[in-house]
């Protein structure tokens, strides 16, 4: 997983509150297994005319959203179904880390495992940061997970809380299989020592 390190880009605004995990990536594309490939199908339904083409309304068919690494959405974002697709698609499209004052619990929980920064602020914090973003490419916003802070276009900075394993997972660049993989030494010598104290297990098939 991509280590997380402190970045500026152009933030796009959704408004809409509970913005569900359907919307964001439709339950015709879960049939993958694999976490790339789905960017292209974010927002899809809402995203595309029935014929394929782009709809011009849409924000991210915009140009100076095209690349946006931040998203700031509206209250309870990511509720619905617990479809682990939701944070795969928001990532492969480009987006890092998501501002809002509430998430769903388990898009939450999905989004952390798979490198997606999710940050909770007030009411008033996420409209000021939905003004930032509304000005597009005129207006940076800069994320600072180390040090814990969004630091808005003016300069002024707005803290966040993040708990401190996940907030080490997304700094090292670590998934399940990683932390897992952490311990591969002690993984290693307890299977070295099962050999020795039961060897009859070598072998044996379940």
């Amino acid at each position: 997983m991509r280590k997380f390190e402190t970045f500026s880009g152009v933030a796009v605004p959704m408004a809409d509150h509970n913005i569900d995990t359907d919307r964001i990536i439709p339950a015709r594309f879960l049939k993958t297994i694999k976490r790339t490939g789905l960017g292209v199908n974010l927002f899809n339904d809402v995203r595309y005319n029935d014929d394929g083409s782009e709809r011009e309304d849409f924000i991210l068919n915009q140009s100076h959203y095209r690349n946006s690494e931040i998203l700031v959405a509206g209250d309870n974002f990511g509720c619905g179904s617990s479809r682990e697709h939701a944070p795969w698609a928001i990532t492969d499209f480009g987006i890092r880390c998501v501002i809002s004052t509430s998430f769903a619990d388990i898009f939450f929980n999905n989004s952390f495992k798979n490198g997606l920064l999710l940050i909770k602020v007030t009411p008033e914090q996420r409209d000021a940061l939905l003004e930032d973003a509304a000005r597009g490419e005129n207006a940076r916003i800069e994320i600072d997970l180390e040090n814990q802070k969004i630091v808005r276009p003016d300069g002024e900075e707005i803290t966040f809380d993040v708990d401190p394993f996940r907030k080490h997972c997304l700094l090292e660049g670590l998934d399940d299989i990683g932390i897992t993989l952490q311990s591969d030494d002690r993984i290693s010598s307890f299977e070295e020592k099962q050999k020795q104290s039961m060897p009859w297990m070598q072998g044996a098939r379940v």
